[in-house]
């Protein structure tokens, strides 16, 4: 079932998420309904906040970054197979070069910016079938994590620009969670439904 997305604003998108347990309710049609909504949204990646649950959970599908030119061929060829589920998932270290990239927030549709962030992290999560793994990412993959990563730490990528950044940006944010853009995909918007 493809769920709608929270816009920028909600407060869902703010707060830290909760850790769940094997025992959460409904777990596994929540994780194909967060699937079947990233792909039909176009996206790489999708956290439960995103869809107004506030858990530590997210999904990612770094396919499509495979076929930028940029990367080498072993990189490509990790990120064609690189799906994922994270539960309570949990940085211990970030590590290597800062380096940019222009990222974008299917919350925040119409907007991208370029963001700085680390080359490598070690991530301590869950699969869906509870085991705990230990892992060490980096590039793209690494990229991709620290991004959903944020959603689940109630921190949008938006909050890493410079307040010059951001204040240019600020119709634009306004404008999203009033509704006031055209999205291709389904979306909930915080100061809209309100007056409903």
């Amino acid at each position: 079932m493809i769920r709608p997305i929270v816009a920028y604003g909600a407060a869902v998108l703010k707060q830290k998420a909760k850790e769940i347990d094997a025992n959460h309710k409904d777990l596994d049609p929540l994780i194909n309904d967060m699937w079947e909504t990233m792909y039909a949204s176009n996206g790489v990646g999708l956290a439960a906040p995103q869809i107004g649950i506030s858990i530590r959970l997210f999904v990612i599908d770094a396919a499509p970054f495979a076929a930028d030119d940029d990367l080498d061929e072993n990189e490509a060829k990790l990120l064609e197979s690189f799906k994922k589920v994270f539960i309570n998932p949990k940085i211990i270290q970030e590590e290597g070069d800062s380096w940019t990239f222009n990222e974008g927030c299917l919350s925040i549709p119409d907007v991208r910016e370029d963001v700085i962030r680390q080359e490598r992290i070690t991530l301590q999560y869950q699969d869906e079938a509870f085991v705990t793994h230990t892992e060490t990412f980096d590039g793209l993959a690494a990229r991709v994590i620290q991004h959903e990563y944020d959603h689940v730490e109630g921190i949008l990528f938006t909050d890493h620009l410079s307040s010059l950044k951001r204040r240019l940006i600020k119709n634009k944010l306004t404008s999203i969670s009033k509704g006031l853009i055209t999205v291709d995909y389904p979306m909930k918007f915080p100061i809209k439904s309100k007056r409903k």
